[in-house]
């Protein structure tokens, strides 16, 4: 596939580092690479009218740690429409750091609040304890909205790679249950097999920074076992019936292991009536939405993603 010039210099500039595979290290190695990856990748956060801490209750007894982002178009008075936000890492990796400048930016691009989750990681916590913690920070929000200036009724949920796969979960969830209920789900180049037997698996697994065994590496940290891959909740283009799930828009990155199931969760949710809008970037690579600091497509990209948000809350 042709790749874009800034994927490719990020591409060149991860093999001169001569950074080591996440699957030869150790979880907390892991999230520290990560972490300086994104130091050198992600543009330099925007400033936003407003950033708290906070913290739902959790399934497990603790709270769910988040930060919510107040848009600097919005008002700290203003009923604002508010997207609850999954972040990245194979289940293994990532934190509200991590994705900081992604999430100031979605804000203020969408005039919105953003309210990003920092689950249970694995391998100290296995699936699905991420899954349980993503369903209750959404519905703490909803519970919550009117205290804390939000328009429960214009609630969205969103993610990308394993959190595109959370946000899928969710939505799920959340149609079973009746609530909450949600305006819209917004899957960044979404994880949705744990099978990975999707050609892309094959043309993407070595060269590039998601690599087949990389994905292995995460399903091994994440899945309690070979049982985990057919439950519908880790694998979520497994479930039953995709009719009555909140509109979706789906990204996939055209050099990513991930492209063709997501492409493939695209036309699950097309053919069970789900109104859905594909944005396919065939010369992006995985994670490219975070890297604004070397790709200049991410900024246009998460243009359209605010967007597409900002249609969805303004549907009657």
């Amino acid at each position: 596939m042709a790749l874009d010039r800034d994927a490719e210099r990020v591409l060149e500039m991860v093999r001169l580092s001569g950074r080591p595979p996440y699957e030869t290290l150790t979880a907390p190695e892991a999230r520290e690479l990560f972490l300086a990856a994104r130091e050198v990748l992600a543009p330099d956060p925007p400033s936003v009218a407003e950033v708290r801490e906070l913290s739902a209750p959790g399934p497990a007894g603790a709270g769910v740690p988040l930060r919510l982002y107040r848009g600097a178009m919005t008002s700290r008075g203003e009923i604002a429409p508010v997207l609850v936000y999954f972040h990245g890492g194979g289940w293994v990796i990532g934190d509200l750091d991590s994705h900081d400048s992604l999430c100031r930016y979605l804000a203020n691009a969408a005039r919105c609040v953003v309210v990003a989750v920092d689950y249970r990681l694995a391998p100290e916590h296995k699936f699905p304890a991420a899954v349980g913690d993503c369903f209750a920070a959404t519905a703490w929000v909803a519970a919550e909205a009117a205290a804390l200036g939000l328009d429960r009724e214009r609630l969205a949920v969103g993610g990308d790679s394993a959190g595109g796969n959370l946000a899928a979960v969710v939505s799920l969830i959340a149609r079973d249950r009746g609530t909450p209920k949600l305006r819209y789900q917004a899957l960044l180049y979404p994880a949705v097999e744990c099978e990975m037997t999707h050609p892309s698996h094959d043309r993407f697994a070595e060269g590039y920074l998601l690599t087949r065994p990389t994905m292995t590496w995460f399903y091994e940290q994440y899945l309690r076992g070979p049982a985990d891959v057919s439950d519908w909740r880790a694998s979520p283009l497994r479930a039953a019936e995709f009719s009555g799930v909140a509109p979706a828009l789906v990204l996939t990155a055209g050099n990513d292991v991930l492209c063709d199931e997501g492409n493939a969760y695209a036309r699950r949710l097309q053919q069970a009536g789900v109104p859905v809008q594909l944005r396919h970037f065939p010369d992006q690579i995985h994670g490219f939405l975070t890297m604004g600091k070397i790709v200049q497509a991410a900024r246009p990209a998460l243009d359209d993603i605010a967007a597409a948000l900002q249609a969805a809350w303004a549907a009657p």
